[in-house]
């Protein structure tokens, strides 16, 4: 009986093959071609993921969920620390089997993860992380990045705030990030021929402002440059306009995203910032008026800057593997290489020395009457305003720290 059993179930196999091999007209499952996600789901920095992860599904949704006319999904994974980063990349390229990555909430988890996407040769395009040294000593032939430094930042920023005044006040977080801003316009200031008549830095997470504020008054500079934490920039500028100093001395930073001035409240807001993006500006294209739209439709708020960033990085990642027509790691590495597009008077594209986005930025001001909770913003003037002011910005291959390695 046992033998007798054995081979039915062997012939109703065999025939279960033979019957597939015989009919071709029966639907296969289609393996999905997989993305990971890196965008950190917890910490300080994960509201600012949340706008990142809706940008990127978005921007999969426009795409009808499908790449190269397969199905396509995204496999969202957490950023906890820069070690779990690192090791949670890892999984998604080896178990999961992604053929691309996009991520990156902050600049230590970006660096964790560029050095598994470089060791594993799979396309990785960073969202968000700012440090230099992303495409700079760490770069690596697979590895992109849509944020531009904070050199960068400053540099296009300076023919404004040159035209507003030499004398500046330096107040800074005693952090990474808030030095690098303070340095990077420290050492541009002295190129104009400028004068620092202040410069204090404060611990993360001051509360009282008021002794720095009343130095701030007295100096009487033509300009503040600020390199504050978001969370210590809402305490400052809600005691900068209770000692009525909004309005009377300009206030500026870098690189603050819509949600940490959404924070401060209208009441409270004032100053000069650098954005990448702003859902009203005139002069966004009509894939950037299409995705505003869309995001505002789903979820009944206008987009944030990190919101774009995660949308327009998808949407560069996503277009460039089906240009590539293939899911080959330096097939798609190459199609991002040849992928551009105009805004603004530039022409949008990666350096091929250090694989840095090369796109305009936003200098905006506060309006002086805020009409509600998210149309903070008068856009001043788009930096650089074309390609050769964008090449003094972003710099030479030849003033670059990325030394390049072949594919």
């Amino acid at each position: 009986m046992k033998l007798r059993r054995r081979h039915l179930l062997g012939s109703v196999a065999g025939g279960a093959a033979v019957s597939a091999l015989a009919m071709p007209h029966v639907a296969r499952a289609v393996e999905p071609i997989r993305i990971g996600l890196l965008e950190a789901k917890q910490g300080p920095i994960a509201e600012q993921s949340q706008y990142l992860q809706r940008g990127t599904f978005l921007a999969m949704e426009q795409m009808g969920n499908e790449l190269l006319g397969r199905p396509a999904e995204i496999i969202w994974d957490d950023e906890p620390s820069a070690q779990a980063a690192g090791q949670n990349a890892l999984q998604l390229i080896q178990q999961n089997k992604v053929v691309a990555m996009l991520g990156g909430a902050l600049s230590n988890f970006a660096l964790a993860e560029e050095a598994i996407a470089g060791q594993y040769k799979v396309p990785f395009l960073i969202n968000n992380g700012a440090a230099e040294e992303i495409t700079g000593t760490k770069c690596n032939p697979y590895t992109f990045r849509l944020q531009s430094p904070v050199p960068v930042q400053a540099a296009a920023m300076l023919p404004y705030l040159e035209n507003i005044g030499k004398r500046w006040y330096f107040l800074s977080a005693s952090y990474a990030y808030g030095q690098d801003i303070v340095n990077n316009f420290k050492s541009l200031l002295k190129g104009i021929g400028g004068t620092i008549v202040g410069d204090d830095q404060v611990p993360v997470g001051t509360s009282d402002y008021s002794a720095y504020i009343l130095k701030i008054r007295e100096a009487q500079p033509d300009l503040v440059i600020g390199g504050l934490t978001s969370g210590d920039l809402s305490s400052f500028l809600k005691q900068w306009k209770d000692f009525g100093m909004s309005g009377k001395i300009p206030f500026t930073e870098i690189g603050v995203g819509d949600p940490d001035l959404w924070a401060v409240g209208k009441d409270n807001i004032a100053g000069i910032y650098t954005t990448m993006w702003w859902y009203k500006d005139p002069n966004n294209s009509p894939a950037d008026k299409a995705f505003a739209a869309a995001y505002e439709k789903k979820y009944n708020a206008p987009a944030a800057d990190k919101a774009w960033m995660g949308w327009y990085s998808a949407r560069i990642m996503f277009e460039s593997i089906n240009k590539a027509n293939s899911t080959n790691p330096d097939a798609i590495v190459e199609a991002l290489y040849n992928w551009s597009e105009l805004d603004g008077g530039i022409n949008v594209h990666f350096d091929r020395w250090d694989n840095q986005l090369i796109h305009r930025l936003l200098v905006v001001g506060i309006k002086k009457h805020i009409p509600n909770q998210w149309d903070y913003f008068d856009v001043l003037q788009s930096v650089p305003s074309n390609d050769a002011e964008a090449a003094v910005a972003f710099g030479t291959q030849a003033q670059s720290a990325c030394h390049m390695t072949p594919l």
